[in-house]
């Protein structure tokens, strides 16, 4: 992998839909030479999907701590809800950890539900930090 490829990463990383010919003005590259850099990283695994960005001011983390020993219950509840993005069984003091995008109401629901079985925290983002 060159500096160009490096350079290619950095801009669909930043915006993942723009066009090889956008891509190649910004690196001096033709849009076509783009396409064949870009088809090389994904048959390297250097590129393995394309994402989005979701609006970071609805991202909890969501800790829940079990009451009671239904565990496939709370996996299937969790499952039930679009907003949740990922979850992971985790060791600690919670039993599991939700990232999820809930608006307000939404939030409210889940949390309504799980209570049943489970206590919960949740931690809003309020801002985001960039990684240098």
């Amino acid at each position: 992998m060159d500096e160009l490829d490096q350079q290619i990463l950095y801009l669909l990383n930043e915006n993942s839909k723009l066009s090889n010919k956008k891509i190649g003005e910004k690196i001096h590259l033709t849009g076509q030479a783009v396409g064949q850099r870009i088809a090389y990283l994904k048959d390297q695994g250097i590129i393995e999907n394309y994402t989005i960005t979701i609006k970071q001011d609805e991202k909890q983390f969501i800790r829940i701590f079990m009451e009671t020993n239904q565990f496939a219950t709370i996996e299937r509840v969790i499952n039930e809800f679009k907003e949740i993005d990922e979850f992971y069984k985790v060791s600690g003091h919670a039993c599991y950890l939700v990232v999820a995008y809930f608006n307000q109401p939404r939030l409210k629901v889940f949390i309504e539900k799980i209570s049943k079985w489970a206590r919960c925290s949740v931690d809003s983002v309020v801002g985001s930090r960039k990684k240098i």
